[in-house]
């Protein structure tokens, strides 16, 4: 049987890529890793590691193993945090993990129910982008994820549950009223990054044109105050919109399938009391407008 010990060391020097970093975060010594780890290569029969210069990398087997432990390690710590507060609400904590829009609107709202229910409950949040978002949960660093999906996108990995939030419609943004997206195929446009405008290129395509990307930012702030100053246009979510709507600008509703924003819990149910609290409490949030 592993040892989840050693499997801390071999996550920490797969993340660090070297014993003394890893030593150091452990609070080990350097031979006490390296005891470790060649304990662990006994156990298992593997080459983990190999000599580069002189430092190490993991082997294919290594990385395979260290991607492992991180999930093995997140699970025993999600199930600390699950079984504080399965004896009831009054103590525990539950974390999540959501992209910025959903933080702002959601969890606010979320949390103050929460603390004037069960004020024993603790709630943290991390803002970031979904595939994060899952990552975190399935390594067990976070029990909740808010995330979003189009109806075309790949189903989530195994174990991970959707719970539906809201349909999200997005929206055109310019200074002044338009007549859709084909009659600002001239204009400048501000884009997410590389691998969160892709929503925008379809919308574009769709309408007959390649969008002039003259700004780039996920930050919604940002994006409205650009376009409030008639420097670009931009599309965004509705909900990002109710988290905060600028003066100057004008938002005009784009036809077509909206995005779909879920909470996301990992493995079999039913959920903890906690996380089932969370959960009732995002949704009621939700539903408010």
């Amino acid at each position: 049987m592993l040892d989840v010990s050693r499997l801390r060391v071999i996550d920490a020097v797969a993340r660090h890529g070297s014993v003394t970093a890893a030593a150091r975060e452990l609070s080990y010594s350097q031979p006490s890793v390296s005891h470790h780890l060649a304990r662990l290569e006994a156990e298992t029969g593997a080459q983990l590691l190999q000599r580069v210069g002189r430092g190490i990398r993991l082997t294919q087997a290594g990385e395979l193993l260290a991607g492992r432990a991180a999930e093995i390690l997140g699970r025993v710590d999600a199930a600390e945090a699950e079984l504080s507060a399965h004896v009831g609400l009054t103590a525990g904590r539950v974390r999540l993990a959501g992209f910025a829009s959903a933080i702002a609107l959601l969890v606010p709202r979320a949390a103050a129910a929460l603390a004037r229910d069960h004020p024993g409950l603790e709630i943290g949040s991390t803002d970031t982008h979904p595939p994060e978002a899952l990552e975190m949960l399935r390594t067990g660093k976070v029990e909740v994820a808010i995330i979003f999906r189009y109806d075309d996108a790949d189903d989530e990995p195994p174990g991970i549950r959707l719970h539906h939030l809201l349909d999200d419609p997005m929206y055109l943004l310019s200074d002044r009223p338009t007549r859709g997206m084909a009659n600002l195929h001239e204009a400048t446009w501000i884009a997410g990054c590389e691998r969160c405008r892709g929503h925008l290129l379809a919308l574009c395509d769709a309408a007959g044109f390649e969008p002039r990307i003259g700004y780039e930012s996920d930050d919604m702030v940002l994006i409205q105050s650009l376009v409030a100053a008639g420097l670009c246009v931009a599309t965004l979510p509705g909900l990002a919109l109710r988290a905060h709507h600028a003066d100057g600008v004008n938002a005009s509703k784009l036809p077509g399938l909206p995005r779909r924003v879920y909470a996301a819990t990992y493995g079999e149910p039913p959920d903890p009391p906690a996380v089932a609290a969370l959960l009732a409490a995002l949704a009621k949030a939700a539903s408010e407008g």
